[in-house]
């Protein structure tokens, strides 16, 4: 097991680790994405229910 160079040990566990912190961004960054969805989806849901009600205005006044 000691056979190899103690380098590439050091390359093995760079190439390891590399993947854990891959991994662990594109989840974040997954979590950070919905966030941002949910809140622009509220924004739209909001600006159709304030269109529902001028227009139910609009139609109540004619």
């Amino acid at each position: 097991m000691f056979s190899l160079p103690w380098w590439i040990y050091l390359v093995v566990a760079g190439i390891i680790f590399s993947g854990y912190m891959t991994v662990r961004t594109a989840a974040k960054e997954r979590e950070i994405d919905e966030a941002f969805i949910e809140k622009e989806g509220e924004i739209y849901m909001e600006r159709i229910r304030k269109e529902r009600e001028r227009r139910q205005r609009e139609a109540k006044s004619l």
